[in-house]
């Protein structure tokens, strides 16, 4: 399916390195489309700009299947527009991701969903439980905030930074998931992974028996594995499922790249 709306290609008037920051963000929003993560117009993901202080973020009434590189718009951590855009940006979405872009320098791209798994998790109050191969690598880097209304509130961003920390994976009560890393390609590998471990925890919920724990000296071990990994910077291996992610989309949602 292409793009219902586009604009001039960007590419001449931006940077190499930011085009191809746009080109694989919105890809990424493609890919949420088509795993059926998005929620109308309402969540927003973010990469930020390499060497700069700023990030990329989508034109707020735009579908995800409709965003293209040229079409995401350009903001500081203020959230003043950077380039002649005619769209705007969802706020509760600038709240979110300026909060982590700030704090984490580490972090390349910040995407959040509202999905019905997601949101049932998140309003469990155990949270995630160790119940799947796929939570083990979350719960080695999970984080969790509370629900403080739409994030409208400047004054909820201290309280977000202080709850996510130095993790990669933030379980929003009542409200849905969000990850974050060093890339957009383990970005999205990451939310694949939380959003598989929800699903799976809500239909073994379904089936009324008694679930099965995974021992914690396993958890234990898969949050050293973590560690490992963070430290030697070798990110959560979403540069190997890319490829293949980018030649699905050309095939059912090009366009994404203009």
């Amino acid at each position: 399916m292409t793009a219902l709306h586009t604009l001039p290609s960007l590419q001449s008037q931006v940077s190499s390195a930011e085009w191809q920051a746009r080109v694989d963000l919105a890809a990424c929003y493609r890919l949420v489309a088509l795993h059926g993560w998005d929620d109308l117009i309402f969540t927003h993901i973010s990469a930020k700009i390499p060497d700069t202080e700023h990030f990329l973020i989508n034109p707020y009434g735009l579908m995800f299947h409709e965003i293209t590189a040229s079409s995401l718009v350009k903001v500081d951590l203020a959230g003043n527009k950077l380039m002649d855009t005619p769209y705007e940006i969802n706020p509760a979405g600038y709240t979110i991701h300026s909060a982590v872009h700030e704090v984490r320098h580490d972090v390349a791209c910040v995407m959040h969903t509202h999905t019905a798994a997601g949101v049932a998790v998140s309003a469990q109050r155990p949270g995630l439980l160790p119940i799947s191969q796929q939570s083990l690598f979350v719960l080695a880097s999970l984080s969790t905030h509370g629900y403080e209304g739409v994030a409208l509130n400047h004054d909820e961003k201290a309280r977000l930074q202080a709850d996510l920390g130095d993790t990669g994976f933030m379980l929003l009560h009542n409200h849905g998931l969000l990850t974050c890393g060093g890339s957009i390609a383990d970005t999205f590998l990451m939310m694949f992974i939380f959003q598989r471990a929800c699903e799976i925890q809500v239909m073994a919920q379904s089936g009324g028996s008694e679930l099965i724990a995974i021992p914690e000296q396993i958890l234990a071990g898969a949050k050293a594995m973590a560690a490992g990994v963070t430290r030697t910077r070798t990110g959560m291996g979403g540069a190997l499922a890319w490829p293949a992610l980018l030649r699905k989309l050309d095939v059912q949602s090009p366009g994404y790249d203009a």
